[in-house]
């Protein structure tokens, strides 16, 4: 681990390449796994502060699930996130002509509907911030469903970090983002 910022920084966030290929995996990270999208603390409050503007580009299950239950959860570990389907899909997944699993969230930012991209967990994936107690710690996490993310990353040499720039500069900001790179040429020395 490398430290930086009062972050702890996986060194595979430099040494793994990724790159998402929604054409390959169909946006399976929206709908696998055993709990939804992690949130962070304001983050379902602008959710369900932009639900009416949201709910257009949802499913009618995800709609229903949402009405009935709320946006989000508590999961095993008492963190809050994005409900599910039927303990499976993200309630706020729907399904373009392709049949590839994308974000309402994220279409209605895209729309002009919201200002609000998508969850921070989200848009950072492959990278996961776990908090500690003085730490936050990123961490690349491994997801078999991700292997041709990681084919296509390696096909173009773009390193995890450099792949996700936007949303590691959305929460951390540019200068956070400058010392990865710095840190990035550090280590290919």
């Amino acid at each position: 681990m490398i430290e930086l910022d009062n972050k702890l920084l996986d060194r595979e966030i430099f040494s793994k390449q990724f790159v998402c290929n929604l054409s390959a995996c169909k946006g399976a990270c929206c709908i696998e796994g055993d709990a939804g999208a992690p949130l962070e603390i304001d983050e379902k409050k602008i959710i369900e502060e932009n639900l009416k503007e949201i709910t257009p580009f949802m499913r009618k299950e995800g709609i229903l699930k949402v009405e009935k239950d709320g946006v989000s959860y508590k999961d095993i570990d008492g963190e809050e996130v994005t409900s599910l389907i039927n303990e499976k899909e993200c309630a706020f997944v729907f399904f373009d002509e392709t049949n590839t699993a994308k974000c309402a969230i994220e279409k209605a930012n895209r729309e002009g509907k919201i200002d609000f991209i998508k969850p921070i967990s989200c848009h950072l994936y492959p990278i996961r911030v776990k908090k500690l107690k003085f730490y936050e710690a990123l961490q690349y996490n491994r997801w078999d469903i991700c292997s041709p993310a990681c084919e296509l990353g390696e096909e173009l040499a773009v390193p995890v970090y450099k792949f996700l720039k936007e949303p590691l500069e959305r929460k951390y900001g540019e200068d956070f983002y400058n010392k990865l790179v710095i840190i990035d040429k550090e280590l290919s020395k």
